[in-house]
């Protein structure tokens, strides 16, 4: 609960205050945390930290772990042929760990499984006003519900796993406002790359941010958790957006989530939670909704990102340092200055990760795919994010239509969000992907990678290159 400090505080300072255990004099503090999201790739040495020194997993009830990295997501997944050796060792350390620990564990083998940052929210474990962590940049997304989140090093992983506390020093306060009504076409993934288009991957460095405004509070809690996902590709610690009623009712008879009295006592607590009017900012940005439009990224680096009606840069257009940098991105990605990006073939898609694989985001690309055929000779894969998310889709008939398009209907994971797991691309292949990250080699070494949202991803798997998704609505 909050202390007895009256000041005005924003978001940021009030989860921070609720949780801090103890501020050294140099600000160096200490803080709890509520919940703990573990994977397979940053978790086999913290615990192999606890066993040598004979500790124990301090919360093993707020402690859950998921494999999803590594795990192939074909349907014939369970024989362990499909992985590689690392990849094996290391869901089979995972396995291992949660049993000995005692801590939740969502196996390859069970429907809840799927990407660890899909899976705390779907089951309740995030809520808000919480302190969540997890070995993985991506923690930003649990934002989305009010909640502190980020990610941490594996050395952090084990000293959270001892103590459930972790050391920081406390973040600046940005604001990010959307103000107005998004166009139709427009989606939150197209607002979440325009901000770090507009601020740079670095602008958000040493800071937590706040998304505030009229077009953040219409958005959907899926919609939510793709701004805050990618929170920290503007270089921000963590990214946040206020609890209201749709969050209450996202979280509301969720298996984790409080019930009867303890739901009501949460309810109040929760309500507490958003920035006072007066609060401090030391940074702010704001963005009219209406002028956001269809994006996609052109270079390897999300800030890399045009209005998909825009034409290819030239390294000239920049200044500074990006003029190097634009001029490696533009022979990595293998593109022309003055091409119109609507010209770009394509020759995969991708559609999922923890950006862009919930049902929400499903439901936007069989809206456009819906009677519709995939280009002849293109790769096409959907990835639900987690089991949950596959089974309603089938449930819906989403399945059939990305089926009788011509996708790949995979099972849940990661998949082609990073090359972590067989689904890769080749050198050279150009993938039109719903995920996070453009970073040469992000998906396969020698891969190219342009970021957008489902529907466009959709529309760019029917023409065979970047598409105006509002050509097909």
């Amino acid at each position: 609960m909050p202390g007895k400090d009256t000041s005005s505080k924003t978001l940021y300072d009030k989860i921070w205050d609720a949780h801090l255990a103890h501020e050294a004099e140099d600000g160096t503090s200490l803080l709890y945390i509520d919940r703990h999201l573990v994977h397979e790739v940053t978790s086999p040495q913290a615990f192999e930290g606890l066993r040598m020194t004979g500790r124990t997993v301090r919360a093993p009830d707020k402690t859950i772990a998921v494999p999803d990295h590594n795990v192939p997501t074909t349907v014939d997944r369970a024989n362990a042929a499909t992985m590689t050796e690392d990849s094996r060792i290391q869901v089979e350390a995972l396995d291992k760990n949660a049993k000995e620990f005692g801590i939740h564990y969502y196996p390859v083998s069970d429907v809840r499984q799927g990407i660890v940052h899909i899976v705390g929210p779907e089951q309740g474990w995030t809520l808000p006003g919480m302190t969540v962590v997890c070995g993985d940049s991506h923690t930003a997304t649990h934002g989305a519900f009010g909640a502190l989140a980020h990610g941490i090093g594996t050395s952090e992983v084990e000293h959270v796993l001892a103590t459930q506390t972790l050391i920081q020093k406390k973040s600046k306060n940005m604001k990010v406002e959307i103000t107005g009504k998004l166009r139709p076409g427009v989606t939150a993934k197209d607002i979440t790359l325009s901000v770090i288009g507009k601020t740079g991957t670095a602008g958000g460095t040493g800071y937590v941010i706040e998304y505030m405004g009229e077009a953040i509070r219409d958005l959907s809690m899926e919609g939510r958790m793709t701004v805050c996902n990618m929170a920290i590709e503007g270089g921000a610690r963590a990214g946040l957006i206020a609890p209201d009623e749709k969050t209450y009712e996202y979280c509301m008879g969720r298996p984790h989530a409080p019930k009867g009295a303890q739901w009501e006592a949460a309810l109040k607590w929760w309500k507490t939670l958003y920035s006072d009017d007066d609060a401090h900012w030391d940074m702010v940005v704001t963005i009219a909704g209406e002028d956001i439009a269809p994006v996609v990224t052109w270079g390897t680096s999300p800030e890399d990102v045009l209005p998909i009606t825009a034409k290819v840069p030239a390294a000239s257009d920049f200044t500074g340092g990006k003029v190097d940098a634009a001029k490696r991105s533009l022979d990595y990605m293998g593109l022309t200055p003055g091409t119109p990006l609507s010209d770009v073939e394509i020759d995969t898609v991708f559609i999922g990760s923890c950006t862009n694989g919930r049902i929400e985001d499903l439901r936007a690309a069989a809206a456009i795919l819906k009677g519709k055929k995939i280009k002849d000779g293109l790769r096409a894969m959907v990835v639900p994010g987690s089991g949950l998310v596959r089974a309603q889709a089938e449930e819906e008939g989403l399945a059939d239509i990305f089926k009788d398009a011509g996708f790949e209907w995979r099972m849940a994971g990661c998949s082609m969000c990073l090359a972590m797991n067989p689904d890769q691309l080749s050198p050279g292949e150009r993938c039109a992907a719903t995920s996070n990250r453009n970073f040469e080699g992000r998906q396969g070494r020698g891969g190219r990678t342009h970021l957008m949202s489902p529907g466009m991803a959709a529309a760019a798997a029917i023409t065979g290159r970047l598409t105006d998704v509002r050509e097909m609505m």
